[in-house]
């Protein structure tokens, strides 16, 4: 079974800083494509940033350049670096993992998501 846990949300004041982490665990041969979602109330999932196992990036043109999104495939970790936030960053952000299985199975994983409230 794999686990993603994800820790790091909470309450900011505009301007400010957070930083997320998750850390994939359970049965696992390998990950590959590591992201963060996020969806506020009333609005769609939608991806804030993705990192490939090579640590090839994308991100959503509104946090380009204040997003910083990293992983550590030793510790199957990967990270949200958020500076500069701002109002409209209010969501619950969640962690997703392709994950291959010791078992050779590959799926698509979720965290239970953290809250991020940026206040103005």
């Amino acid at each position: 079974q794999v686990q993603l846990v994800e820790s790091g949300g909470g309450l900011v004041q505009a301007g400010g800083s957070l930083r997320l982490s998750c850390a994939v665990s359970g049965s696992i041969f390998s990950v590959g494509v590591m992201g963060w979602y996020r969806q506020a109330p009333g609005n769609q999932r939608e991806l804030v940033a993705s990192i490939t196992r090579y640590g090839i990036t994308n991100y959503a043109d509104s946090v380009k350049g204040r997003f910083t999104i990293s992983r550590d495939n030793a510790k199957n970790t990967v990270y949200l670096q958020m500076n500069t936030l701002k109002p409209e960053d209010t969501a619950v952000y969640y962690c997703n993992a392709l994950v291959m299985s010791s078992l050779g199975s590959q799926s698509n994983y979720w965290g239970q998501g953290t809250q991020v409230t940026v206040s103005s």
